[in-house]
C-alpha cells in the first residue's frame, strides 16, 4: 500500500462516483490518464490487491515528479506523455488491456496557483499556461503575435464568448502600445471590454479558450478516447471527467457513437454530477461531469 507524503492541493472530483464507474478490481489494470497530483491514482491503489498494477500518465512533468515523491508504491508506473502519445508510450512500457481508464480533463488547483504556470487571470504570473513544458507555443505567443481575426475566433470557438470580436480588437490595440506579459494585464484588457458583473470573472472564457489553443486540448482529447478504448480489455471501462461543454459534446458523442455501433456500452447516459456536499467542500467541482462506457 502506498502512503501519501504531504496533503494533496488538488481535491479529486467525484472520487466515490469514479470508484463505483470503474469497478475496481484487486487484481485488475487500470491506468489513470491524467495523473495530475495524484488523487484519484490514490484511490484506485487502495483497492488494489498485491497483483493489481496502476500506470500513470501525464503530459505535465512537474506533476508527476510531484506523485513520485508522494505515492511510493511499486504497483504504481508512472509515465510522461500526451493523450495523442498514450498508446505508443503505454505500449512500449509493455502494458496494455486495462480494466478501467480514468481522464480527469480539469486543470489541478497546483498549476493554477503556480506563479510560473500563467493559468489564473488573478496572478502576474507570465502569459504561459502550457501543460507540457517541453511545448514551445505559450499564451503569451499567442496573445501578442495572432492576428485579430484568429484571437476572435479562438474567442468565439474554444471560449464560447459572445464578445469576442471586441475583445480581439482591444487586445491588438494594447499589444501595439506594449507587449501584453501577464495574466493581470491580459484580465484588465477583457475587464474593461466587458466589465465586472456577477460571481464569474469577465476572463474567465478568454482564459479557457487561450488555454485550449495553447495545449491543443480538444484534438487532444478526441485522439485519447480514441487511444484509450483500444487499450481496453473486453469488459473494461472508460471514465471521463470533463468541465465544460465543448469537452461533454465530443466525450458524450464518442461514447453514444461506440454504443451505436455495439462496440462498447454507455455506463450512463446522462452525466453524473457533483453533489451539492461535494461542491460546498470543493466548489471548482461544479462544473464537473462524469460519463463511462464498457467495451463489449
Amino acid at each position: 500500500m502506498g502512503k501519501t507524503g504531504e496533503k494533496i492541493l488538488h481535491l479529486p472530483v467525484m472520487t466515490a462516483e469514479v470508484m463505483e464507474m470503474l469497478s475496481v478490481r484487486p487484481d485488475g489494470r487500470y491506468l489513470d490518464a491524467t495523473v495530475g497530483q495524484g488523487g484519484h491514482s490514490s484511490e484506485i491503489l487502495r483497492r488494489l490487491g498485491p497483483a493489481g498494477l496502476l500506470v500513470g500518465m501525464d503530459r505535465d512533468r512537474e506533476a508527476l515528479m510531484a506523485v513520485s515523491e508522494r505515492i511510493k508504491d511499486k504497483r504504481l508506473k508512472l509515465f510522461h506523455s500526451s493523450f495523442s502519445g498514450m498508446e505508443s508510450t503505454v505500449r512500449d512500457g509493455g502494458y496494455d488491456a486495462f480494466d478501467g481508464i480514468l481522464m480527469d480533463l480539469g486543470v489541478s488547483m497546483t498549476q493554477m496557483k503556480s506563479n510560473e504556470r500563467g493559468f489564473s487571470f488573478l496572478t502576474d504570473a507570465p502569459l504561459d499556461m502550457r501543460m507540457d513544458r517541453d511545448a514551445t507555443l505559450t499564451a503569451g505567443d499567442i496573445v501578442n503575435t495572432w492576428p485579430q481575426h484568429q484571437l476572435e475566433e479562438i474567442f468565439r470557438d474554444f471560449g464560447e464568448e459572445k464578445r469576442a470580436r471586441r475583445i480581439a480588437r482591444a487586445i491588438v490595440e494594447a499589444r501595439k502600445r506594449q507587449r501584453i506579459t501577464t495574466c493581470r494585464e491580459l484580465a484588465d484588457i477583457v475587464k474593461g471590454v466587458i466589465g465586472r458583473s456577477g460571481r464569474i470573472h469577465p476572463a474567465t472564457r478568454i482564459f479557457q479558450a487561450l488555454r485550449i489553443a495553447v495545449n491543443n486540448e480538444l484534438e487532444e482529447l478526441d485522439e485519447g478516447l480514441r487511444q484509450s478504448f483500444s487499450l481496453l480489455a473486453r469488459g473494461g471501462r472508460l471514465c471521463v471527467i470533463s468541465y465544460h461543454s465543448l469537452e461533454d459534446r465530443i466525450v458524450k458523442n464518442r461514447f453514444r457513437d461506440w454504443d451505436r455501433e455495439g462496440l462498447a456500452r454507455r455506463l450512463n447516459k446522462k452525466p453524473v454530477i457533483p453533489s451539492p456536499e461535494e461542491i460546498r467542500r470543493n466548489p471548482s467541482s461544479r462544473s464537473g461531469k462524469l460519463r463511462g462506457v464498457e467495451r463489449l
